[in-house]
């Protein structure tokens, strides 16, 4: 059998061999039915921008309901938002309210850190808090015929944590560990000086969430219940549920697992808007021998609810918000200086942080930083295109509805409206802004808010090459800021 098959496979090689290959057709000329093959297919027509529906009703005792239904599965995200977040942190005690939000996790209502987890994982679920300058949410995904259990452990969770001095010591070291974890980060180590020189240390908004470890190591467990005495009761907080539900069950469910809740605290005053100062000095974190440098451009931009919010955001976009962005095909595409670049803008109640960032070759970090202050330059010497805004708009539009893929997006989505004091309708409001902004509208707020001269400095890379290729840049004083 082998021999006849090694003599018919030579047989049919000889054959190939001898066969003379035939021209090509000189008319290369697809047949009719291949013709569409000439043309690449045109885009199809968006899909319809569905938005969901919040609806917002309010308790006797001061706690908000906020529901947005959807019926697709018998899902439900429910949780607890609390309108104080870190920037209500005491001077000195950054962290404090994260600690404290992560401690109604670990035991309530007399049952320890294990009762408490196996209670939850019973109903399939496993719940997390969430912590931001502007507040905190605390929530769960559970089967809609388990949102009574999931919604009467939540109850314990926050109106009855048992803060015992064996969870705190425990959080304390949780916390403190994961700080020196980050200490060898670069990004960590650069939101953190970015924060206190675009805030300043004394604001409410100029540490991060998590604290630095002398601010967290300062914390003591009458500090976290006295936060939370001062900071967490029905009136200063919601009920969020999303999904397999409808506002009048929402309402009905509130009413029994928190209907009977009292606490004093109330929504905690806004933080005040920061002044835009021009720039003095080029901070920066000295890392030696780190081959990359990271680099972060950044001023206070706008609060929740500015006028300028929906152009700004478009503004930013097309500087660095997108892959096609100016400043990413400078510093990627076009210089090789980097994987990417990005800008964003961060709306809190306060006035959040404007935002450009990107890790660099250590070997390019002067030209680099050169190239973010051409690009900002280039906004008022280049005017934004048609094109250009066009493509930032509808990227920003096209992704909003990813925030409400899942009942847990939903049900964040919910959270935000309540924690930035936003209405109901404010997605709807988002579309329509970012629409109706014009070309000149657009370019104002560039030009008003992407002002080189206000725009801070913070590094974290070799201190040698900083000082070589950054101070001769002239973009003020070089102050090293020590890691915390």
């Amino acid at each position: 059998m082998r021999r006849s098959f090694l003599a018919m496979s030579l047989l049919c090689l000889a054959s190939a061999c001898a066969t003379v290959p035939r021209a090509a057709p000189e008319d290369s000329t697809p047949p009719a039915s291949e013709a569409f093959r000439q043309q690449p297919p045109e885009p199809g027509e968006p899909p319809e921008l569905v938005l969901p529906r919040f609806e917002q009703a309010t308790l006797d005792n001061g706690l908000t309901v906020l529901v947005s239904t959807r019926k697709e599965l018998p899902l439900v995200y429910t949780g607890v938002a609390f309108a104080a977040g870190s920037a209500r942190d005491p001077k000195g005690k950054g962290g404090l309210a994260e600690m404290t939000y992560e401690m109604l996790l670990e035991s309530a209502a007399g049952k320890d850190t294990l009762e408490l987890d196996r209670a939850f994982q019973d109903l399939g679920v496993s719940p997390s808090a969430n912590v931001t300058p502007d507040g905190a949410f605390v929530g769960v995904r559970v089967l809609r015929r388990n949102v009574d259990e999931a919604l009467a452990l939540l109850s314990d969770v926050v109106r009855r944590p048992d803060f015992t001095r064996e969870d705190f010591e425990r959080r304390k070291n949780l916390q403190l560990s994961a700080l020196v974890r980050q200490s060898g980060n670069p990004s960590f180590l650069a939101k953190q000086a970015y924060l206190k020189a675009v805030f300043g240390e004394e604001h409410p908004y100029g540490h991060p969430v998590s604290g630095v470890m002398e601010t967290v190591e300062s914390v003591t467990l009458p500090d976290v219940k006295r936060f939370y005495q001062e900071n967490v009761g029905p009136k200063a907080a919601a009920l969020v549920m999303a999904g397999d539900v409808t506002l009048e069950e929402a309402v009905e469910w509130a009413r029994r697992a928190f209907g009977d809740w009292e606490g004093e605290a109330t929504l905690p005053p806004v933080p005040p808007a920061p002044p835009a100062l021009p720039r003095e000095r080029v901070l920066f974190v000295p890392r030696p021998g780190l081959e990359q440098t990271m680099v972060v451009v950044g001023r206070p931009g706008v609060e929740v609810g500015h006028p300028d919010e929906y152009a700004l955001e478009l503004a930013t976009t097309i500087f660095g918000g997108f892959f096609g962005s100016r400043l990413n095909m400078n510093l990627r595409e076009d210089k090789g200086y980097t994987y990417g670049a990005n800008a964003h803008l961060d709306a809190r109640l306060g006035g959040g942080p404007l935002t450009a960032s990107s890790a660099v070759r250590a070997d390019v970090t002067g030209p680099a930083l050169t190239e973010f202050f051409r690009e900002l330059e280039g906004l008022r010497e280049r005017p934004m295109t048609q094109e250009e805004l066009e493509a930032a708009r509808e990227g920003l539009i096209r992704g909003i509805p990813g925030a409400f893929e899942t009942v847990s997006g939903l049900g964040a989505s919910a959270a935000e409206l309540f924690l930035q004091r936003r209405p109901m309708d404010e997605f709807a409001r988002r579309v329509k802004g970012l629409e109706q902004a014009t070309p000149a509208e657009v370019q104002r707020v560039a030009e008003t808010y992407l002002n080189p001269e206000a725009m801070k400095v913070v590094l974290v890379g070799d201190p040698e090459v900083i000082e070589q290729q950054v101070g001769p840049l002239k973009l003020g004083k070089l102050k090293p800021q020590p890691e915390r």
